[in-house]
């Protein structure tokens, strides 16, 4: 035996860490000849025999002492050579392949050194599981962070989930570990058995896993991501030339499982959802969809926001392919696609990221600063270079492999403050003493810096819900380089105004008219998202007062308001045809009320129209952010409920006028400043009959009068139907 006592104890006790140094095949330490070895438990017997060189010697490996080491020596050759292991089986069995200890490294001394540091742009072209061919041999190579193990092993359904068939090597001191097992092909199953640091033996899933079993189930699926074949260049072309910010977005929010469903309870794939989605969401005129997440979630009602798998998108609706397909058909028909991407926090799962070597890896240890109160989930160590790395890579790896338009990171606000929900002394300030993460800010702004350089087009969307400042604007400027930041306060403040009823609206105009007092301070979407109609709240269709005729009315007139309000939109599903009950994620939208009555389709069709005039009047986007692009005509009738307000586009020089009367009164004769004369067309008018509505308004337009009002050079009178919105452009 030429194997020291303590070095076959590590084999046979699978404690060793470069299980490769020791076995395979290798020059004897005199140069005489080689040495071979094998770890085969279960074996009868283990011969060498060459690939290539029929003339290079085939030799038997012997058992050592009881054990599963197998070792043989040759004296007819000094320089090692290809080989198979021919293994006889305690069942009588025979096979015979390539040695998986007979390879070099897969992952290289430059992506160790890169993942150290935090920089590695292509994470998940490294670590997880990669097809591969080494040698002329096809098959897998794996690769997992765990710097504290003890022990890694691929186990899976290529070796009987026996953690002692392959175990890893780690590569120095970078805390990556390394196999590849050759013959491994895509679909197989695998999970990675772990010595933790204290001893504890632990199986887990692979974080960077590309796709997963459906849960209940946790095991990653090898999978080729870079086969689906796009058909998508030219919209990624029109993509990176075109400026989000001057270009018109309405996004539609959908939770992919419960939007439409098959018969009975099933979810619609990935494919399946392609058609009905894409023609559906292109006949209402939507430029986006936003899914919630789909990155792997083991916990369903938890939407997608506690992701066990950040680099696979669920299996639940179908594969990668499936989904590339999903997303490359809505590009082919003009609408981008934007995911829900959840740094902010993780589930406390220890067979998905949680004390993943045993120790807090992922996670700070101390959970005054590892532990979210509210969700019971843990935050991520944004200061740790490799957790960085992750993520980092992570928010790229969804951009370059599924084409994804734009990333809508959730609860920033519980990232940016260490204090989130937390009492005194429930928290540890920051090096300068005070409550902000510096570790989790520099991290967005890397990671907002690295998505816009690194793919030009693609826009990231912020959900921060309070005053931190500069969210949306550029690193070099002092911002987190956020695209664009949702206005959670005019979403507050608008549903609250259009939840009273209209007899009390006259003390509470200033809940509209407050959003214009920092409009400028970012550049914001306006959201009227799934959290809106959950938990108790209803509705957007049953939060609105009164009948069903003012119920639908204050609806289309609260939907015209964000439209043709400066910033982008986003309407989570249903709220587009007025659903009448709460969400329910566990069943599709009641698309029956489509067929009920009158409003709910006028509702769907005063969105459509709504969405088509939007896209077709500049001045209804191209100035949202610039100070020209909106002036209130008037917002202080309290007493009539009234507002009115110019859109402008200084490139056209077009104006569109917008007029609310927000209570049920019909108004005539009302006179309203206008900045140019001649006519007025009528664009939209949320009253019409097709909608719904008693079909009163301005049907020939208006004319404008040498007569100066709130303001304004010239005027009209307009009648104003009630509880409505009406959209004017001059000629």
């Amino acid at each position: 035996m030429l194997l020291t006592e303590a070095e076959l104890h590590s084999l046979t006790q699978l404690v060793h860490r470069t299980p490769h140094s020791l076995l395979g095949l290798h020059p004897l330490g005199d140069g005489s000849g080689l040495v071979g070895r094998a770890f085969a438990p279960d074996a009868l017997k283990v011969e060498l025999v060459p690939v290539h060189d029929r003339k290079l010697p085939a030799f038997e490996l012997k058992r050592l002492a009881e054990t599963a080491v197998f070792e043989g020596v040759t004296t007819k050759a000094t320089q090692v050579y290809a080989y198979d292991l021919v293994i006889t089986w305690a069942d009588g069995t025979k096979t015979q392949g390539r040695d998986p200890y007979s390879f070099w490294p897969t992952v290289g001394d430059t992506d160790l050194h890169l993942f150290n540091e935090g920089n590695h742009r292509a994470l998940g072209d490294v670590l997880g599981a990669h097809l591969t061919e080494l040698d002329g041999v096809p098959g897998t190579a794996f690769a997992v962070w765990a710097p504290n193990a003890r022990r890694v092993s691929v186990i899976g359904s290529f070796n009987q989930w026996d953690g002692r068939r392959h175990a890893m090597r780690q590569l120095g001191s970078s805390g990556v570990w390394e196999i590849f097992v050759p013959g491994v092909a895509e679909g197989a199953l695998y999970k990675f058995e772990i010595l933790d640091a204290h001893g504890n033996l632990k199986v887990n899933t692979d974080p960077f896993g590309a796709y997963f079993e459906q849960p209940p189930k946790q095991a990653a699926i090898v999978w080729n991501t870079r086969k689906f074949q796009w058909t998508d260049a030219a919209w990624l072309e029109q993509r990176r030339q075109t400026n989000a910010l001057r270009a018109p977005m309405s996004i539609y929010e959908v939770h992919l499982g419960s939007w439409k469903r098959k018969s009975g309870w099933e979810a619609l794939g990935y494919r399946e959802l392609a058609g009905p989605l894409v023609e559906y969401v292109r006949q209402l005129g939507f430029t986006h969809v936003e899914f919630l997440p789909l990155a792997e979630h083991a916990y369903y009602p938890s939407w997608g926001y506690q992701v066990t798998g950040f680099f696979a998108p669920t299996s639940r609706y179908g594969t990668p392919d499936d989904f590339q397909f999903l997303v490359n058909a809505l590009h082919e028909a003009g609408i981008g696609v934007i995911v829900d991407w959840v740094p902010a926090h993780f589930p406390r799962d220890t067979w998905a990221l949680a004390q993943f070597d045993g120790t807090a890896l992922f996670e700070h240890a101390d959970p005054k600063q590892g532990a979210h109160q509210d969700w019971g989930t843990l935050i991520f160590n944004y200061g740790r270079h490799e957790v960085r790395n992750f993520l980092a890579a992570n928010a790229l790896h969804w951009c370059e492999r599924f084409h994804i338009d734009g990333l809508r990171v959730d609860a920033v606000a519980s990232m940016l403050y260490l204090d989130y929900s937390r009492k005194e002394g429930e928290w540890i300030p920051n090096q300068f003493g005070g409550r902000e993460n510096l570790e989790a800010i520099e991290f967005l702004k890397h990671v907002n810096y690295l998505v816009h350089t690194e793919h030009p087009g693609v826009v990231t969307i912020a959900e921060e819900s309070t005053a931190f400042p500069m969210v949306s604007r550029p690193p070099y400027l002092g911002g987190l380089g956020f695209s664009l930041k949702w206005n959670m306060g005019w979403m507050h403040d608008t549903l609250g105004y259009f939840g009273r009823d209209p007899i009390y609206r006259r003390y509470h105009q200033n809940e509209l008219t407050f959003a214009m007092l920092y409009h400028g301070h970012e550049n914001f979407v306006l959201p009227l998202s799934h959290d809106e109609v959950v938990h108790g709240k209803g509705s957007l269709r049953r939060r609105m007062p009164g009948d069903d005729w003012q119920g639908a009315a204050n609806l289309r007139t609260l939907l015209g308001y964000q439209w043709l309000f400066p910033g982008k939109k986003l309407l989570f599903m249903g709220g587009e045809f007025g659903q009448s009950i709460e969400w329910n994620s566990g069943a599709e939208l009641d698309w029956w009320l489509l067929e009920a009555g009158p409003y709910h389709v006028g509702v769907q069709r005063w969105v459509s129209d709504l969405n088509a005039c939007y896209r077709r009047e500049p001045a209804l986007w191209r100035g949202d952010y610039e100070t020209d692009g909106f002036w209130w005509v008037d917002c202080g009738d309290h007493a009539n409920s009234v507002l009115t307000f110019i859109r402008y586009d200084r490139e056209t020089g077009s104006h569109v006028l917008v007029v609310l009367n927000l209570t049920p009164n019909l108004l005539t004769g009302y006179r309203v400043g206008l900045p140019q004369p001649g006519r007025w067309r009528e664009l939209l008018n949320s009253d019409a009959a097709i909608y719904g509505g008693s079909n009163q308004g301005n049907p020939l337009g208006v004319t404008a009068e040498d007569y100066a009002v709130q303001n304004q050079r010239y005027s009209a009178l307009f009648t104003l139907p009630p509880q409505s919105v009406s959209v004017f452009r001059a000629e």
